[in-house]
């Protein structure tokens, strides 16, 4: 399957999130991203050192700004289950605008045509490190990092884009 490219629509699929009331919600895609501008950026793993230390902090830094250049959603979406997505997010207790949403058997990713196998390595199938801008679902910007490189899916690229 190839991957997700500018001009494509973003596939629908339910993600899990924790919601503000600790309540585990089953969110459709489409329902967050049709009509509005939002950022879908994926990471191969939580906890993992690039994406903890880097991708997702950059984004939370970045939440105010982006959201002042129209951004309506921040969506962070990773092949894990909804719990440990939910301890991830708690350890960025300054987060406000990026919700962390589990794709925890990969269909999501798979749809994205963004699968990233890491067997080899004890991890299985994950995602590719990514990251998207879509306005009514369509696909404006798609930065698909290559072979575990973290350089053109962060926070400041979209912020380029927009």
């Amino acid at each position: 399957m190839a991957p997700i490219a500018v001009g494509d629509s973003i596939p629908d699929g339910t993600l899990a999130w924790f919601d503000e009331n600790d309540q585990l919600q089953q969110l459709p895609m489409h329902s967050l991203a049709k009509g509005k501008k939002v950022i879908l950026f994926g990471v191969p793993g939580a906890f993992t050192p690039t994406c903890s230390m880097q991708h997702v902090p950059g984004f939370i830094s970045k939440a105010e700004e982006l959201k002042s250049k129209g951004v309506d959603e921040v969506l962070l979406v990773s092949v894990n289950d909804p719990f440990v997505m939910k301890a991830w997010a708690k350890t960025y207790p300054d987060n406000k605008h990026v919700k962390f949403l589990a794709d925890g058997s990969g269909t999501y990713t798979h749809a994205l045509g963004l699968e990233l196998d890491l067997s080899g390595e004890g991890l299985g199938i994950r995602s590719q490190r990514f990251a998207l801008l879509a306005d009514d679902l369509k696909v404006k910007v798609a930065n698909i990092e290559e072979d575990g490189a973290f350089t053109i899916s962060g926070a400041d690229e979209i912020l380029k884009a927009l």
